[in-house]
């Protein structure tokens, strides 16, 4: 490699760092404050880089907004991914409530982070909206297969119970206890599935 080469190579992965610290920044601020309370000015202060850095990397806000939710959907889809490797259906299931109740335990929780979007993005054609939708479909979609693989007899009713338990949790976190979280959703999800089996059937795992 050149000095030339190595130089383009050195400004690629500092605009690759300065891209992630934007984003750290942002994600912090717009869950703390909310997203439209955040103005680019805040980030860019936060990160302390000039509007022409900022806008190199991000055309305009609703961009960073869209950059912010991909990369936090990228997270919970890794979570849940770990929380079904090696396990049932059930113990997934448990897995993902115990997720969800350390995350409500942590300092500065506000629940979901989709949600919360949503709320500040009505206009369903919106860019924003477009994201949330997407991972909400893709957690519904893998509620879907849980509940398929634990035997129940009608797989698509019980992935929107257990979405909305999911949902339900995360403002209860926010608003009341978060320690009784993990617990109440755990037995929640496994109330769920048990109900949802077949009368014939003991119910398989999966």
């Amino acid at each position: 490699m050149d000095l030339e080469e190595s130089s383009q190579d050195g400004r690629r992965r500092g605009g690759a760092a300065t891209r992630e610290r934007i984003l750290d920044a942002a994600a912090e601020l717009f869950y703390a404050a909310g997203i439209r309370s955040t103005s680019a000015d805040r980030i860019i202060e936060s990160v302390g880089i000039t509007k022409v850095t900022f806008y190199r990397h991000f055309r305009t806000k609703d961009e960073l907004v869209v950059a912010y939710l991909e990369r936090r959907a990228a997270w919970e889809r890794g979570a849940v991914a770990q929380a079904r490797e090696g396990h049932d259906a059930v113990e997934a299931l448990r897995a993902i409530a115990s997720g969800i109740g350390e995350a409500s335990c942590r300092p500065g929780f506000r629940g979901c982070p989709f949600i919360n979007a949503a709320a500040e993005y009505p206009d369903t054609e919106h860019p924003v909206r477009l994201v949330v939708d997407s991972h909400r479909r893709w957690t519904h979609d893998a509620f879907l297969d849980l509940a398929a693989k634990a035997g129940v007899a009608d797989a698509p009713a019980v992935a929107g119970q257990l979405m909305m338990l999911r949902d339900g949790a995360m403002v209860s976190g926010y608003l009341g206890d978060p320690e009784a979280v993990a617990e109440a959703l755990a037995g929640a999800y496994l109330a769920v599935i048990q109900a949802g089996h077949r009368p014939d059937e003991g119910g398989r795992r999966g």
